[in-house]
């Protein structure tokens, strides 16, 4: 038997769970968290907006919100867009 062909058989098994799914199941929950915490941001901007319009919130505050709306809105987007950009990519693989 080769040396070589140990060393790689040792190095794959020792990087095959990194590549694979997690066993508990986290990877879907991470992403579910993200999308939860994505919605209560701009929940909570249109709450803070409306209180600022009947003059019940400050426009501190009001700005603030909407510029963590702003950073969430422009963070979804380039996710979507870099997702996109993958699946073009993989598209363009020969089979």
């Amino acid at each position: 038997m080769d040396v070589r062909t140990v060393l790689a058989a040792q190095n794959y098994t020792a990087s095959k769970p990194a590549t694979g799914p997690a066993e508990n199941g986290q990877g879907g929950n991470a992403l579910f968290g993200l999308a939860k915490d994505f919605a209560a941001t701009l929940q909570e901007s249109e709450q803070v907006s409306m209180q600022a319009m009947i003059s019940k919130a400050d426009p501190h505050t009001l700005v603030q919100a909407l510029a963590q709306t702003e950073l969430a809105v422009e963070t979804a987007v380039t996710v979507r867009n870099k997702v996109v950009e993958a699946y073009q990519e993989i598209l363009r693989m020969p089979v």
